[in-house]
């Protein structure tokens, strides 16, 4: 499409609007004000990809961190409830996995109903002990559980928080515009060729990298359970 455009504006344009040269000064500094304000949305674009990437990875650390914990404070609840809350915390670590690895919609509805079940469980399992004994030891219990479900609410609030439909059109309209404006003040016919490629080529490769980026279940760069594998690891070697 941009490199359409390029050649839209070395052709159509420059036919029906010849440039003159005594205005091609003013129509170059309009290009380069107008590639320059490309490159800082792209820039800005690319920065908030890259924050809300951290900011998944950040939360993935925190999960693993919040079951680890709860899984040790366990110990402060009665035999039986400790024994309960290990296995739920087991399952649950298991399918905060599937959550990070899954590209499945279907897989992931019934992964977040699971989750859904499994916090419900958690959180009866703590409960009950709390209710029948309700002193400060087991209290570090249920605040470790609570940990444990608001760090699940922060990463869902994350992995849905994308770049704006608003701003992908705006990066959309703007390199439209700096394609046209490029091919319609190419001054050679050589420049029609290979040269008009380099620009579209330029910003859709930066557009493909924020997209992927910011997709957390699309393309390659994707954020991987590392921590909560290791627990999971842990977990089976004790």
């Amino acid at each position: 499409m941009l490199w359409l455009s390029a050649r839209i504006g070395s052709s159509f344009l420059k036919r029906r609007l010849s440039l003159k040269e005594g205005v091609r000064e003013d129509f170059s500094l309009i290009l380069a004000a107008t590639l320059t304000m490309l490159g800082l949305i792209i820039g800005f674009s690319f920065s908030m990809a890259i924050s809300r990437y951290e900011q998944r990875k950040n939360y993935e650390e925190e999960e693993a961190n919040a079951i680890g914990t709860e899984y040790v404070r366990a110990d402060l609840l009665p035999a039986a409830d400790a024994a309960r809350v290990r296995a739920l915390l087991r399952n649950y670590l298991d399918d905060r996995i599937l959550f990070y690895r899954t590209r499945s919609e279907q897989q992931l509805r019934q992964i977040n109903a699971n989750t859904a079940q499994l916090q419900s469980e958690l959180w009866a399992a703590v409960k009950t002990p709390a209710a029948a004994q309700p002193t400060c030891v087991v209290a570090l219990a249920i605040s470790g559980m609570n940990d444990v479900l608001n760090s699940q609410g922060y990463t869902q609030a994350s992995w849905l928080d994308r770049i704006p439909l608003a701003a992908w059109g705006l990066l959309a309209v703007i390199a439209i515009c700096c394609n046209l404006l490029v091919g319609y003040g190419a001054r050679h016919p050589e420049a029609e060729g290979i040269l008009m490629l380099i620009l579209p080529t330029v910003v859709s490769i930066s557009f493909l990298l924020i997209a992927d980026i910011d997709s957390p279940r699309g393309g390659v760069v994707l954020v991987q359970p590392r921590n909560l594998l290791s627990l999971a690891q842990s977990l089976q070697a004790q």
